[in-house]
């Protein structure tokens, strides 16, 4: 790999994220020594952090306090399991935009950081600029909150209601909460004309953000957990740093590890991904690149949008392991993540 491509190893793995999105833990009435593996398991994907970010505390972390936010001006609270690609688009995003916030990190088992909620997935975003709402999906958080940064015609709580919760059913028959227009932003003629000169712009930017939620996320698990020495990997480094007893370390680290390998081959069946699902990987991050081309540093020009944040986002996730370092070495996405990279560095400056 190019010297360029080692800056993003860290010293040790990084654990894996939630399977399905958004991001929720698993249910805690799971019985007997898998159920138990299961709520381990939960509690896994709340730990862990990206190469260049600190490692998350057990239940709480604060990466932007929410002191240092003006008065009268956007209060933001995140609530999020670190590891999930959902709640990294939407940091990325806040971070991108220059826009502190409080993190609190939720315990994937107990959830006693979200019992306010009767939403019980993560991100959810609370904001308060002067009344508390609540925000939920990452795609709705994005939309809205960059709704209301271009426009100021609408109240927050006005523009969130733009986006309107409807129940769906899915192929296996599962009722889900779904969240209408959540690519859009609602911004009038002269508005999109500044942010979009021209429709296929705004065309271009929808489709690749639905991309990354509906085709990219689904690529991550298959192939953190590809082999059982990369799934033994991850759980060893969670058992360390999660500071578990004997038995919980025990089911934890094997039986998580055994269980999340058998998961993936479901997962990989699931969405008809090749015998490698490396490959699949590789294909999708080519795709990306060959859709922003050689005239342009970002998808959005000369500076990122929110296709780029999103696709960085749920990329972000893999950071430390060995399929992001597979990725760096195997496909054209490095010039570009190096570049997204120093954009969010740079805005938080």
């Amino acid at each position: 790999m190019a010297a360029a491509g080692r800056a993003w190893r860290v010293a040790a793995l990084l654990p894996p994220w939630r399977l399905r999105a958004p991001c929720r833990p698993p249910g805690s009435a799971a019985r007997g020594a898998v159920g138990r593996g299961r709520l381990l398991l939960g509690a896994a994907f709340a730990l862990g952090g990206g190469a260049g970010l600190c490692l998350a505390a057990r239940r709480r972390l604060t990466e932007h306090s929410a002191a240092e936010l003006p008065a009268g001006n956007l209060q933001l609270t995140l609530y999020q399991y670190k590891t999930c690609p959902f709640c990294s688009k939407v940091r990325a995003f806040l971070d991108y935009h220059g826009l502190p916030y409080e993190i609190v990190e939720v315990n994937p088992i107990m959830r006693k950081e979200i019992k306010f909620s009767s939403y019980r997935k993560v991100p959810i975003l609370l904001a308060d600029a002067g009344s508390p709402l609540q925000l939920n999906d990452s795609s709705v958080i994005i939309s809205a909150i960059k709704t209301y940064l271009i426009s100021k015609r609408n109240s927050l709580e006005e523009i969130v209601s733009f986006y309107p919760p409807m129940k769906a059913v899915t192929e296996q028959g599962k009722e889900v909460l779904e969240y209408g227009n959540k690519y859009w932003l609602m911004l009038d003629e002269k508005e999109t004309k500044r942010v979009y000169p021209v429709k296929e712009v705004r065309v271009e930017e929808m489709q690749w953000r639905k991309w990354a939620d509906d085709w990219l996320v689904h690529l991550i698990s298959p192939n953190v957990y590809r082999t059982p020495k990369e799934a033994l990997a991850s759980f060893d480094y969670i058992v360390r740093e999660g500071k578990f007893g004997t038995v919980e370390g025990f089911f934890a680290k094997y039986m998580g590890a055994i269980a999340m390998f058998f998961i993936s081959k479901r997962l990989k069946k699931r969405h008809h991904l090749q015998d490698d699902v490396r490959e699949d990987l590789y294909e999708a991050v080519d795709k990306w690149v060959k859709a922003i081309g050689k005239h342009r540093l970002f998808m959005g020009g000369s500076q990122p949008n929110l296709a780029d944040l999103a696709v960085y986002g749920v990329l972000r996730v893999m950071e430390g392991l060995e399929a992001f370092d597979d990725m760096m070495e195997h496909t054209r996405i490095q010039p570009w993540y190096q570049r997204m990279e120093d954009a969010i560095r740079k805005a938080a400056v």
